[in-house]
C-alpha cells in the first residue's frame, strides 16, 4: 500500500493519525510501503468566527498535533501557550468570554483570516500553513485537505423554556465548550452541507487510494459531516480501495467526547455494533467493507458480520503510539 486516505475528526482522529504514521516508520503496519503517503481528510463543521477570526479546530488539531506543536496534555491548541488576550477581552467584557483563543493559537487564525479575505480558499490556506507544520516533519508525505472550500457549521438545538418555541439553536462549539454537552441535544442541523462540495483533492484522495480509513472519531458531528459532503459517501461506494473503520464506542460508552448524546439524538444505537451498521456495508450502500471493534465489544463481531461487514475484536484504547499503530495493523490486517 503506498496512499491512505483517513477522514478525520480532530483529537480522536489526531491520535489515531500519530500512531499511523508511527506504524509506517517503524515498518510496524504489514503490506504499507514505508515511504506510503497518508491524505488526512478533516472535518470542518466544527469551524466559526470568533472576535473576527476564522477558526478551524478539527484542522488545527491535526495539523498542531502532527507538527509536533499540539498541547499534549489538552490536546488540543497550542503547547506552552498564554492566554493574555483572552484574559484582555474578558475585562474589556467582550463575549463570548467561555471560549478563549491562546496567544500562540491566535497567530494561526490571523494568518488564516487574513489570507481568506485576499480570496484564497480555505484548501490553500490550509497548505499554506502547513508548509509551516507538516512540511518540516513529512515532507510530501502527509496531506491535510479540509472537507470543503464553502462554509459548513453544524449547529444543535437544545431545549430553553424561555423561547417562545421551547428550545433555541446554538453552535456546535457552544453546546460543546460552554455547555460541555451536558443538556440533551434536540436535533444536530449542519448548516450549509447540503450545498457544499468537496475541497480540491478529496475525492482523489478517495478513488486513488490504496486504503481508506474512517478513524475513531466522531461518528456524527466529524466522520459524520464529511460523509455528508455530497459526492464524498458515492467516492467511498465506488473507490477500489478497501474501507475500514474503528469503532468509537467502546465496552458500550465513547471514550472521549460527546459521541453518546449525539447517537442518541440521531436515533443510533450506542454501541460497537450500532455505529458499524450506521455506516452501513458498502455492498448494501453503505461505506465499510470492515470494521474493528474493541475486545470487550467482541460479543457484537457476530452482528456486524451478518450486516456484511467484515469484523475482529482487538484492544482500541490508543495508550501509545505502539498501540495505535497495532490497531492500525489489526485494521489492515481486516482487508488484506
Amino acid at each position: 500500500m503506498k496512499k491512505l486516505t483517513v477522514l478525520s475528526g480532530g483529537i480522536g482522529g489526531a491520535r489515531f493519525l500519530q500512531g499511523l504514521l508511527h506504524g509506517i516508520t517503524t515498518g510496524a503496519l504489514p503490506g504499507v510501503d514505508a515511504d506510503a503517503e497518508v491524505t488526512v481528510v478533516a472535518n470542518t463543521a466544527d469551524d466559526w468566527w470568533i472576535h473576527g477570526l476564522k477558526v478551524c479546530p478539527d484542522l488545527d488539531t491535526v495539523m498542531y498535533d502532527l507538527g509536533g506543536g499540539i498541547d499534549p496534555d489538552r490536546g488540543w491548541g497550542r503547547k506552552d501557550e498564554s492566554w493574555n488576550a483572552k484574559e484582555e477581552l474578558a475585562a474589556y467584557g467582550v463575549e463570548p468570554t467561555w471560549f478563549g483563543l491562546g496567544d500562540r493559537d491566535i497567530a494561526t487564525h490571523l494568518v488564516r483570516t487574513q489570507l481568506i479575505d485576499a480570496g484564497y480558499p480555505l484548501s490553500k490556506v490550509t497548505e499554506a500553513l502547513c508548509k509551516r507544520w507538516l512540511a518540516p516533519v513529512w515532507g510530501e508525505r502527509v496531506r491535510l485537505l479540509p472537507m470543503t472550500d464553502d462554509r459548513v457549521e453544524t449547529h444543535v438545538a437544545v431545549a430553553d423554556t424561555a423561547s417562545p418555541s421551547g428550545r433555541r439553536v446554538v453552535h456546535f462549539q457552544e453546546y460543546w465548550v460552554r455547555l460541555r454537552a451536558e443538556v440533551a441535544a434536540e436535533t444536530i442541523v449542519v448548516v450549509g452541507l447540503d450545498d457544499s462540495s468537496p475541497a480540491p483533492g478529496v475525492l482523489d484522495a478517495i478513488a486513488g487510494a490504496d486504503l481508506v480509513v474512517l478513524p475513531p472519531s466522531n461518528p456524527v458531528v466529524s466522520v459524520g459531516t464529511i460523509l455528508g459532503v455530497p459526492g464524498v459517501r458515492d467516492a467511498l461506494r465506488t473507490t477500489p480501495a478497501p474501507v475500514v473503520g474503528l469503532s468509537p464506542i467502546v465496552g458500550g460508552s465513547h471514550v472521549r467526547g460527546m459521541a453518546e448524546q449525539l447517537l442518541a439524538t440521531i436515533g443510533v444505537e450506542v454501541s460497537a455494533a450500532g455505529v458499524g451498521r450506521h455506516y452501513g456495508a458498502r455492498s448494501a450502500g453503505g461505506v465499510l467493507d470492515a470494521w474493528l471493534v474493541d475486545e470487550r465489544d467482541a460479543a457484537e463481531v457476530a452482528a456486524i458480520e451478518e450486516a456484511g461487514i467484515r469484523c475482529a475484536a482487538v484492544p482500541l484504547m490508543m495508550t501509545d503510539h505502539d498501540a495505535t499503530a497495532a490497531m492500525a495493523a489489526a485494521a489492515i490486517a481486516l482487508v488484506r
